[in-house]
């Protein structure tokens, strides 16, 4: 193989972050507010992230916990509020300076073209091209893909792959991408019990790298298992912010959720679990 050549200086290319001291803050949002049409989604939401740290985002559906998500990423235009990114407006970011501070996630993983996967967590280096932390290409993606269990998919194309296998490829790119700040929305959805438990495992470690990491889930035994902090969601509104057994409250979970549930500890790691209640006679009978 030749030696890669020195890597020029483009303009505007010269912004590269460097990691942050334990527990900086790497991204707030103020006062969030965000419409869709004549409906107003969030109402006033506050939440920062920092670094060594998962918060998990939970909720019923239609709390607003992915709008939260497109709301840090500036994937949608706040109606009220600001996020900022190092302490910089977000919209004081470019493009190419944000893809290099923050990772994103969507809920639906979607290629136009029928690229393989291989090229499709290459993608997530594209931020770094013409710098010198190009140079760590080849080793971050070789990391993501095995990370993720994917390795054997590399020269698949990816919408060939089932809903599961494309969720594991979509979370390498953000890996690979190799960002400060993962915003992650339902990263364990379309995953079998073992993956699940897999991705919480990745996304813990990143944490406890220097990684700050948001992530939208609707498991609360897994939320309990691996965040830092719980952000309870109902209506746009945050309503409880703190650790698992703070949070994970039967009185607060029955009424956000409207439906009874029992919370008990973990028999080997006594973290919360999150059972809902039911009448003897919905238990399956076995036949005589």
């Amino acid at each position: 193989m030749l030696p890669r050549l020195p890597v020029p200086r483009l303009p505007g290319r010269d912004d590269l972050p460097s990691r942050s001291a334990p527990g900086t803050v790497t991204m707030r949002g103020t006062g969030l507010r965000l419409r869709r049409g004549d409906r107003e989604i969030l109402h006033g939401v506050d939440f920062a992230v920092r670094t060594g740290e998962v918060v998990a985002l939970v909720g019923p559906n239609g709390a607003g916990k992915s709008t939260v998500l497109a709301a840090l990423s500036g994937d949608h235009p706040l109606s009220g509020g600001s996020v900022e990114i190092e302490g910089r407006p977000l919209d004081g970011w470019s493009s190419l300076a944000l893809a290099r501070r923050r990772a994103v996630l969507p809920q639906q993983h979607t290629v136009g073209f029928p690229f393989t996967a291989r090229q499709v967590v290459q993608m997530g280096r594209a931020a770094w091209d013409r710098t010198p932390r190009q140079d760590d290409d080849e080793r971050l993606v070789a990391e993501a893909f095995a990370t993720c269990d994917v390795t054997h998919l590399a020269d698949r194309p990816f919408p060939a792959l089932s809903g599961g296998e494309r969720a594991r490829v979509a979370l390498a790119r953000v890996l690979a991408q190799d960002t400060e700040t993962l915003l992650l929305d339902e990263p364990t959805a379309a995953l079998d019990l073992g993956h699940q438990e897999a991705v919480m495992q990745v996304v813990r470690r990143r944490a406890d790298d220097g990684h700050a990491v948001v992530v939208v889930l609707h498991d609360l035994g897994l939320a309990a298992a691996y965040a830092d902090r719980i952000c309870v969601l109902e209506q746009g509104r945050i309503v409880a912010d703190g650790s698992p057994t703070e949070v994970l409250t039967e009185d607060l979970l029955g009424r956000v959720y409207q439906y009874p549930v029992t919370v008990t500890a973990h028999p080997e790691t006594g973290t919360p679990l999150v059972l809902p209640r039911r009448s003897p006679h919905s238990a399956p009978t076995t036949a005589g």
